[in-house]
Order: C-alpha cells, then structure tokens, then sequence
C-alpha cells in the first residue's frame, strides 16, 4: 500500500495543469512597485535572491545585484513573504461537496491523499508557502508522507507543520449516531488519563508529529451543546509532554471554558475562540496564548446551511463571532492568520484575510498575522515571516496594494518558495 500510493502522488503531480516544474536555484533581483516585509511597506524597495535565501533588500539601486541574476519586473505589484497558512486540513475538501463524516467514512485513504495532493498544489499557487496542518481527520499520519513528499520535491506545495491525528477525550469526538455496538473510525486518536495521554502524545510525535493538537471542547453535551473535554491537569499532561521534545500544544476551543483551561495549560494557540469573553481573552493575552480565528470557516458552513449572505439578515452565529473577535483584539491577544481551509476551498486561503479586515482589523495588521506573527508565535521566525536578508527566499507578489485594499491578496502573480519559482508573470 506505501508502494501505491507514492505512485499514486507521482501520477497525480504529473498531470496537474499549470504547474511549473522547479527550477535549479538561480539568482534573481524582483523588482515591485512596493514591498511589505512583514512589518512595514517601502515603495521602490528591490529585492535579491541568491540560491535559496534572500541576500538584499532596500531602496532601488542600493542593492547588491549578482552578475547574471535574472530580474523579474512586477510593475504595479507588491511583495510580500511568503504565506503562512495556520489552520489547514489538506486531507478534507468542502463540507458543501461530501460531508464531513462521509469524508472520514466512507471515502478511501488512497482518494484522500490524492486529493491532498492537489490541494497542496493550489495553496501553494495561492502564495501560501507554509501551512499548520491540523490533524488528518481520520486519515492517521499520512500528513507526514504528504510532507516528506514535498519537502523532497516529488510533489509541489507548501512546506507542513502537521499534528497527524490529534487528540480527543474518549466518547468526545465523530462520526457519531451509530448503535453502541458498532465500532466506528473515529477522525481523532481518543486518549485518557495520565498513561494513556502521555502514550498517546509519544506516539504521535515518534510517527512524524511536529506538533499536537487536542480538542479541548466539542459538541458532546447533553444537547449536543459544545462543553469541554480534557481537565485543566490533564491538558497541562498533554503540554508538559509535548514541551519536553521541544513541540508546541495547539487547541481547539470555542467555549470560554474550554478557552479558559487551555490558556493556563500553556497551549501556544487557541483555534475558533467563538465563545470568547473579555475575561478570557484577558486572561490568554496575559498568558501569551495567540488565537487563530478560523472566521472564514463559520462563515462558510453557515452558507452551506442556506443563509445567504448579503442577503439574509446576519445569524446570531456570526454575531457572536464579530463580538468575540473584537474582544480579543481590544483585550491585546495576539492574532494569528488561519481559516480551517479545507472546510472551504484550498486555494481560496486569502477569504480568511477578507473576512479579517471585514470583523474589525486593518489590512496592514492580517498581513502581519499572515507573515510576521504567524512565523513568530510557529517558531519560525528565524527564517521565514519577513523580507530580511539571511532569511529563506519564500516571496510572493501580488497586484495592486493589498495594505489598502485587502481583496489585492487574490491577484497572485509571482509564488517563489525557497528559491524556486512556482508560478510567474
């Protein structure tokens, strides 16, 4: 089975339309009408490649430009560093198309992975060069192929932080609504209690994990209501264990409860954060706890149950989410970039940026939290997130000036990923 599905990617990556096939690193001078770094925005700046990393960037003419560098002129655009995407599920597709259990249940590994595949390509066409990928969703740890895959250059696609399964308290998590007696794949690893969390998260990490995430709520209450899962120690367990081989702990949570137990378990982000409060959203600034608000998700699923949206009157749903993230950008939490693509389409990352500056930010801050913030709170910082020299040549252009008009980020021109070209003028 190994063996099938390295061809499968194989075969599958050979026919994808448009994709350019990776050059050998080269050098080149990129030549914008403006370039943000990930902090600020400099007209007229030029900016140098040389192999794989950047090696100049400034003002026009200051630059070092090597012999023989290939310029690339990009009048009119801006650019940027590369993407980080922070909540992906290359391995689901958009509920409007198969539903999320019928994903997990009834579609075959071999199918998901090759759809991995092309999502992988389209986000990065996107301009996304690095993704948190968030558990497989029932598809074990065939994220860490995925990976391996791209990082050796059989595939296209970003770069991957993956957490392969993620953790969820027994009974907690889905496909549900099946007679007791049916043992039912569940789409997360289902651990309890200290030897079994402790295991569980070990086990995670020796099959390829980079990070672990675990769902500190979900729907299991009475009326199928969100309430938390794992206790305070028990999630502190998870951290503390995860901390001792240097990886970070990411939750799931849309309950300020479970937001609550999160933050003082000293998980890196909070994913959703629907039900936030001042109180807890004070209490994960205070902390350090970065929220990565998934708003495009919500607004998506809310779309495939019917509401029409600039047209209907608003749901409370989305109410509450305007509440909530506005309470988290007054309380000071830092604000990561993360939609949950794959709940809505690969490729169309940039409608979490939207949707961003929509809720209350302006368009210079999602570019950061897409940049900048994103690299420091993933521990990346040393060599992504910013236009710096020394720093990986992760580069993306786009039209126009997306610091005024963030709907800009949707006309890609230029993908460069470590050096290479994916997608030119």
């Amino acid at each position: 089975m190994p063996i099938f599905r390295s061809l499968l990617l194989i075969l599958l990556v050979a026919s994808l339309p448009g994709l350019l096939p990776a050059q050998p690193n080269t050098a080149y001078v990129l030549k914008p009408a403006r370039v943000f770094d990930g902090e600020n925005l400099h007209p007229g700046w030029w900016v140098v490649v040389q192999q794989d990393r950047i090696t100049g960037a400034g003002p026009a003419g200051s630059v070092a430009v090597p012999p023989g560098a290939t310029v690339v002129d990009l009048p009119g655009a801006t650019l940027l560093p590369g993407l980080i995407e922070g909540h992906s599920h290359l391995f689901l597709h958009p509920y409007n198309e198969t539903s999320w259990d019928d994903q997990v249940l009834r579609e075959s590994r071999a199918e998901r992975t090759a759809r991995a595949v092309v999502h992988a390509e389209k986000t990065l066409r996107a301009g996304f060069t690095t993704v948190r990928d968030l558990g497989t969703e029932g598809a074990g740890y065939d994220d860490v192929g995925l990976k391996t895959a791209i990082a050796k250059g059989v595939i296209a696609g970003p770069r991957m932080l993956v957490a392969t399964r993620a953790l969820v308290a027994t009974g907690s998590y889905a496909p549900k609504g099946f007679v007791p007696e049916m043992e039912v794949p569940q789409g997360a690893e289902e651990a309890d209690g200290t030897d079994g969390l402790v295991r569980a998260v070990r086990n995670q990490i020796g099959k390829g994990a980079d990070l672990i995430k675990v769902y500190a709520d979900y729907r299991w209450g009475l009326n199928g209501d969100a309430q938390p899962t794992f206790s305070v120690e028990e999630l502190k367990l998870i951290v503390e264990t995860a901390r001792s081989s240097g990886r970070p702990v990411v939750a799931h949570a849309s309950t300020a409860e479970g937001m609550r137990r999160a933050s003082l378990a000293g998980v890196q982000t909070v994913e959703h954060g629907d039900g936030g409060t001042p109180e807890v959203f004070r209490l994960m600034a205070k902390n350090g706890t970065a929220l990565c608000p998934t708003i495009a998700a919500g607004d998506a699923v809310l779309q495939y149950r019917g509401w029409k949206k600039g047209v209907d009157p608003e749901p409370a749903r989305i109410a509450e989410k305007k509440r909530s993230f506005r309470a988290a950008l007054d309380a000071g939490v830092k604000v990561c970039f993360g939609g949950d693509v794959g709940v809505f389409a690969h490729g169309d990352n940039a409608r979490e940026l939207e949707l961003m500056v929509e809720y209350g930010m302006k368009p210079p801050e999602t570019l950061r939290a897409a940049t900048s913030v994103n690299a420091d709170v993933f521990g990346l910082g040393a060599k992504l997130g910013r236009i710096r020299p020394g720093l990986l040549a992760d580069l993306v252009a786009v039209a126009g000036d997306p610091t005024k008009d963030i709907k800009a980020m949707r006309q890609v021109k230029l993908v460069m990923k470590d050096g290479v070209v994916y997608r030119q003028p």
